[in-house]
């Protein structure tokens, strides 16, 4: 079992809110020292594979004054937790064979975008709204017919689509079509990982040898994409393909030793990728479950004051994902002492 690597000098915590240019070269070279130094042999020859998911870690989500900064109830939870989950990265080098950053991904003309609706007097639904299968079949809110050139469609087609899509959300139980601020727009630095994250995965990357794999999410824009494995709706009211699961990063996950979990929000994406990996190990093999573990202490649920505050709904998934088998930890306990799977690292 590898023991807790120093941090290197070159994390600042306190600028962890804070966007910068990452500076790859010289970071580059201080990680092949860090790798001398500290005897750090490549992730391939890893016996027990460790693989870390970060969920959305991006400037749109972490930074404040960012378009949808997740405070949770501190007001400072994604700064915070960003912190945590870069020493985390840093003293576990030796052991996390390697990680899987999600990338939220979206561009204007999108079924959760403020554009994408209107109401009989051309006006568009107001962010952060809630738009119910009712609103859809009254026809309060019809797709913008403007689009329809754009997205290469007609209006009569797409307004019978949403139709059938939002009666699949009522059906499902989880959210109704949230109009979100344009966030995580492919090209803008909103997109971008943290930078101090940022840093930590490419410092990992060459200390550990190992390539990062990124995962592009929510770039369809005729269905929304909490979970990193699976869109929220993946056919249309024929039946035909409208969008497809991740089964390969749901494989890919399933073949390492150990997963871990961090990102945000705990309220939303985390916990809808969360909660589609676990269909998937029941599909295959429920005892699976006890390989995954969530760094608790490393994400934050969605709270808008005054608003809207899911911090009691993100709590209560997270106890039916322990109940499941799942291990929920903090990024302060050394790994030999999280329960389960992982301890078997101490005897490889």
């Amino acid at each position: 079992m590898n023991v807790k690597l120093s941090i290197p000098e070159h994390f600042k915590p306190e600028k962890t809110g804070e966007v910068w240019r990452v500076p790859y070269q010289q970071l580059a070279a201080d990680a092949e020292q860090w790798r001398r130094a500290h005897k750090l042999k490549p992730a391939a020859q890893d016996a027990f594979r460790v693989c870390l998911l970060l969920v959305d870690v991006q400037n749109t989500f972490c930074i404040p004054d960012f378009e949808l900064f997740v405070t949770g109830r501190s007001g400072t939870g994604a700064v915070e937790d960003n912190q945590r989950l870069c020493r985390f990265i840093y003293e576990n080098l030796g052991t996390i064979s390697q990680i899987c950053p999600t990338m939220d991904t979206h561009q204007v003309m999108q079924i959760f975008h403020s554009i994408f609706l209107v109401n009989e007097q051309g006006e568009h639904p107001a962010p952060f709204s809630l738009i119910s299968a009712e609103d859809i079949n009254h026809g309060t809110w019809k797709f913008n017919p403007e689009l329809c050139k754009s997205l290469d469609t007609d209006a009569e087609k797409v307004n019978t689509y949403l139709r059938h899509y939002a009666a699949q959300l009522k059906n499902s139980g989880k959210y109704d079509l949230t109009i979100w601020p344009y966030h995580a727009m492919l090209g803008g630095i909103g997109h971008a990982l943290v930078s101090a994250v940022e840093e930590a995965v490419f410092f990992h990357s060459i200390a550990r040898l190992s390539q990062p794999d990124f995962q592009v999410k929510g770039d369809n824009p005729l269905t929304e994409n909490y979970s990193v494995l699976s869109p929220e709706v993946l056919k249309d009211q024929n039946g035909h393909c409208v969008a497809q699961r991740n089964n390969s990063l749901v494989l890919k996950l399933l073949d390492f030793d150990a997963v871990i979990i961090a990102g945000q929000a705990k309220s939303h994406c985390v916990a809808s990728s969360i909660d589609d990996l676990l269909k998937s190990i029941h599909q295959s093999d429920p005892a699976m479950a006890e390989r995954v573990y969530l760094l608790e202490d490393c994400m934050s649920p969605v709270v808008i004051p005054g608003v809207i505050d899911y911090t009691d709904a993100a709590n209560e998934a997270f106890e039916r994902f322990a109940k499941a088998g799942m291990h929920i930890v903090q990024s302060t306990t050394p790994m030999q002492d999280w329960p389960g799977t992982i301890q078997a690292m101490q005897e490889i």
